[in-house]
């Protein structure tokens, strides 16, 4: 006795094939977007000190806040054992700040929640982030990464003063 209808197995099949295609499509479509439209990288050599001389190195050798350009700030940081240098960051509202990182140590975090800034500083790599800050307040700088015993106290802040 045949029948007309298709096989069971060939659905089942079939629905499990798609999604094994559409996920590792989906994966590479998102790493593609991350990589070239986000600009999001590993980082590389370029960019690289000896950790052991980072005091001496031309952008941190007087770590802090300068004005790169017309509400445009530059943020010269270090991270070592438990402190940020400098640990207070002072910007007028509506400034967009870059910041320069390093790690004169350990591997650190360098993080300021609700903006665009999460990096890791590795010791000697320098690192790069920038975000925009338009509403006068307080912002932690927090170390996302442990570092040792009183990783918990390392911190600073940024704090967003308004335009007189």
């Amino acid at each position: 006795m045949a029948t007309d209808r298709p096989s069971t197995v060939y659905l089942w099949e079939l629905a499990w094939i798609l999604p094994s295609i559409a996920l590792p499509v989906g994966m590479l479509a998102a790493l593609a977007v991350t990589a070239f439209g986000a600009g999001i990288n590993v980082a590389g050599d370029r960019g690289r000190i000896d950790p052991t001389k980072v005091a001496e190195h031309a952008l941190f050798k007087e770590p802090g806040v300068a004005e790169i350009a017309p509400g445009q700030y530059e943020v010269r940081m270090t991270g070592q054992i438990w402190a940020f240098v400098p640990n207070e960051v002072r910007v007028p509202a509506g400034s967009t700040v870059h910041f320069w990182a390093t790690s004169k140590d350990l591997v650190h975090g360098l993080f300021v929640p609700r903006h665009n800034v999460n990096v890791m500083l590795l010791p000697g790599q320098i690192s790069h982030a920038q975000a925009r800050f338009d509403t006068p307040g307080e912002y932690p700088i927090i170390c996302h990464e442990y570092c040792g015993i009183a990783h918990h106290t390392m911190a600073g802040k940024i704090i967003v003063e308004a335009r007189r």
